[in-house]
């Protein structure tokens, strides 16, 4: 059955598979000193050098969490709190208005329980590229440390962000940079190098789902939001998730950048069957796997279903919000007009993706749109 989710989350590799059987069958506490405890830490150490490696990262810099969203929540949440700590207090929190949610809703909530924070929202471009003239302006109206959250590609439309112009614009102020690195890395080239905290997940280069981890740059304030056993450094308490570690680590190993033909290719024929079309974010550099567009009289929910019905998985949006019956924030944020927004499907390419699968998608949505027209005609 064609799997075109891979953004929601990306089919669990043969090589994560056994490094979790593997860690499982171990069976020790990574805390424990005896042989089965040193065997458990040696896996989750081994993981921590493969997705140092694939981040660009260093090794002792990397934080296990639950995932994508545990690792933003630490940044935002204990970011703040650390550099109270550090004597850098953070004034100014600004994010990108295409961020995931997991980002937005920590940002607003620490707005409002954290003395003397001011929250700014970065516009963008209607391609869905954050406006640096318009965050430059931002960093010069008000004094005070920032903090910026900016995603290095986005998850529904797949453009990716000038992280290496934003890192550059922060260093002519005082200010620290979270890169949700969730979709990028092992889609496209990525170092972490520019950021002060990097956020990535397992399960969207075919690793396990529930273990992510942040990366923390030498000298950047973290105060731990989970306390307990001191595991990870201090930074994040609780017993390590070795089996998941392990999984997240061989995905890392295996993971390297995909290709754009599928996705080339998937649009290509699209225009072909649906001239009318409209293609977000096509004119700026977008993940390779990703595809964001709408199908005009055509409502995103409906289209779902069809094409489920014909074995064929898509979604119209964030998996984490794709429940909810309302139009991307993501869309309006790049000024997409409502009616637009809301016919707005994804398809997302992975490690495991043929020519078979755009062949399936464009039959089926070809398919569809001739019932629609029939039924117009009727």
């Amino acid at each position: 059955m064609p799997y075109l989710d891979h953004n929601a989350t990306s089919p669990l590799r043969a090589e994560s598979r056994a490094a979790m059987e593997r860690a499982l069958a171990i069976g020790g506490n990574p805390s424990s000193v005896h042989g089965q405890g040193r065997a458990a830490r040696a896996e989750v150490e081994e993981a921590r050098e493969a997705i140092a490696a694939l981040a660009g990262a260093r090794a002792e810099n990397i934080v296990f969490t639950s995932g994508g969203t545990e690792a933003n929540a630490l940044a935002l949440w204990g970011g703040v709190q650390g550099a109270v700590e550090a004597g850098t207090r953070i004034t100014r929190l600004f994010v990108s208005a295409i961020e995931h949610d997991s980002v937005l809703a920590n940002a607003a909530a620490l707005a409002e329980r954290a003395p003397g924070l001011r929250l700014e929202v970065i516009p963008v471009t209607s391609d869905g590229v954050v406006d640096l003239d318009a965050l430059r302006g931002l960093l010069r109206e008000g004094k005070g440390r920032a903090l910026v959250a900016v995603m290095a590609a986005n998850n529904e439309t797949g453009a990716v962000q000038s992280i290496a112009d934003i890192a550059a614009l922060l260093k002519e102020h005082e200010g620290y940079l979270l890169v949700d690195a969730v979709q990028a890395m092992g889609k496209i080239p990525f170092s972490a190098s520019s950021a002060d905290f990097v956020s990535l997940s397992a399960h969207k280069i075919g690793g396990p789902q529930g273990v992510g981890a942040l990366i923390v740059k030498e000298g950047a304030p973290l105060n731990a939001t989970l306390l307990g056993g001191g595991q990870e450094r201090g930074h994040r308490a609780g017993t390590e998730n070795v089996a998941g570690i392990a999984g997240f680590g061989a995905a890392a190993k295996v993971a390297t950048p995909l290709p754009a033909t599928l996705r080339d290719r998937f649009e290509a024929d699209l225009r072909l069957a649906v001239p009318n079309v409209v293609i977000f974010g096509e004119t700026v550099a977008r993940l390779p796997n990703t595809s964001n567009f709408a199908l005009p009289a055509v409502s995103a929910e409906t289209a779902v279903m069809a094409l489920d019905l014909d074995g064929v998985m898509v979604s119209f949006g964030s998996a984490c919000s794709s429940g909810k019956v309302r139009p991307s924030h993501v869309l309006q944020a790049m000024g997409v007009p409502e009616a637009i927004a809301r016919s707005a499907l994804r398809v997302s390419f992975g490690w495991n993706s043929t020519d078979q699968d755009v062949d399936a998608a464009i039959s089926s949505i070809s398919q569809l749109l001739a019932r629609v027209r029939s039924r117009a005609a009727a």
